[in-house]
């Protein structure tokens, strides 16, 4: 059967109790040895029992040596939470600085744009007045430059399209008597082709040869209706037309 769960409360009796402690405390003894020895580990374990007995272990060649290194490491882990605690601390205070400034510009703001000007004093709307006054000056100033700038640019944009203007107008002027005169001599030309035309179908320039359409190959000669002359040879070799001996 294995063992009922424990319930963890105080034993109220006595004996029992005892037994208890000692057993448990053997084991935790026994557990932090094996822990030393098994993972290379720097244990210290410190035990009062109920009458005030000290039960103690330790790995190192002394436990004050462990408490030390213990007081050394809970001391900075204390100091650097006292840093934390100080770096926040400074930041919540540069947090209500840049607010408090932040709130300021925009009373500011609203005290330029003429709103919540009930709580300002007399003096304090001098001040105002004094402060746009100046601000008017240098928002014309500006607007006056930015403005001299841009017409100095469309001058220097219309000399340039004028001096474009120009340049064209001097090549039409250039090409126009040209154009004119190719004009002029068209017709002229025209007209020396129909002539030279019909010169050359008055001359009979064109016209058709004049041949015999009768071709016979054979014994008998060749016979032509407008040519005369001699009976052609009889070919003593053959039976060839004398025009091809």
């Amino acid at each position: 059967m294995g063992r009922g769960k424990v319930e963890l409360k105080r034993i109220e009796n006595k004996i029992n109790r005892q037994v208890t402690f000692a057993k448990r405390r053997n084991g935790l003894l026994k557990k932090a040895y094996e822990l030393s020895v098994l993972c290379d580990a720097e244990v210290a374990l410190i035990i009062f029992s109920s009458r005030g007995k000290l039960f103690e272990f330790c790995s190192s060649s002394s436990i004050l040596k462990t408490l030390e290194r213990y007081q050394r490491c809970t001391s900075s882990s204390s100091q650097s939470s006292m840093q934390a605690k100080d770096v926040q601390d400074e930041t919540y205070q540069d947090y209500l600085k840049l607010k408090s400034r932040v709130e300021i510009l925009q009373q500011n703001h609203r005290n330029l744009l003429g709103q919540d000007l009930e709580q300002l004093s007399v003096q304090e709307l001098d001040q105002l007045e004094n402060q746009l006054e100046v601000s008017l000056k240098q928002v014309r100033s500006t607007k006056t430059q930015i403005m001299l700038d841009h017409l100095s640019d469309l001058q220097a944009k219309e000399q340039m399209l004028q001096e474009a203007n120009r340049a064209m107008n001097r090549k039409l002027d250039e090409e126009i008597p040209l154009r004119l005169n190719w004009d002029s001599d068209e017709p002229k030309m025209i007209s020396y082709y129909h002539q030279n035309a019909a010169a050359a179908a008055s001359e009979g320039f064109f016209q058709p040869l004049q041949c015999n359409p009768t071709f016979q190959i054979g014994n008998s000669p060749l016979r032509t209706d407008h040519l005369t002359g001699p009976p052609p040879q009889q070919n003593l070799i053959g039976f060839f037309p004398g025009w091809m001996i």
